[in-house]
């Protein structure tokens, strides 16, 4: 039996709960209160330094194993949402068209909606095709908080690039 290891991070935009096992992370969500934190382990550690680093400002990139369970469709749906730069978006349409199914973009959307690895597995990046912000779990506030906060790190560091694939 795998043991689970449960931790909270405080973040500007709400708490997270971050749900671990002895290898991968499992879930990342938003939740209205932290509960009873268990016993830690090194990965839950690293999940919640990184968030903090990323909410700094000082992370682009998470260096976490994820734990993708679902569907195989779902799955490549979300690996396909690691794919997205940090700092751009994406349309359900380019994530259908990234995993060479071009007609599944309702169910790309579905699946971006059972995602359970929030930030981590970057679904806050996917935008509608008119580039209006869409559904997301944590509520669209967070949402774009998320793609301003990411764009306005970027600016800082001289990166230049656009806010959206489209």
């Amino acid at each position: 039996m795998n043991n689970k290891y449960m931790g909270y991070y405080k973040s500007p935009i709400g708490i997270l709960e971050i749900v671990c096992d002895k290898e991968s992370v499992l879930s990342c969500n938003f939740v209205d209160k932290e509960g009873e934190i268990g016993q830690v382990n090194l990965i839950l550690e690293s999940a919640i330094t990184q968030l903090d680093e990323y909410f700094k400002g000082e992370r682009k990139e998470f260096d976490l194993k994820v734990a993708l369970h679902g569907t195989e469709f779902q799955k490549n749906v979300w690996n396909g949402l690691l794919n997205i730069p940090y700092g751009t978006t994406a349309s359900y349409k380019d994530i259908a068209i990234s995993i060479n199914n071009e007609k599944a973009v309702r169910a790309v959307g579905n699946a971006n909606n059972k995602n359970k690895i929030s930030i981590i597995v970057p679904c806050h990046r996917v935008i509608g095709k008119n580039g209006a912000l869409t559904g997301y779990a944590g509520g669209l506030d967070k949402k774009q908080w998320l793609l301003d906060h990411e764009n306005r790190i970027n600016l800082n560091a001289g990166d230049v690039f656009p806010v959206s694939k489209s």
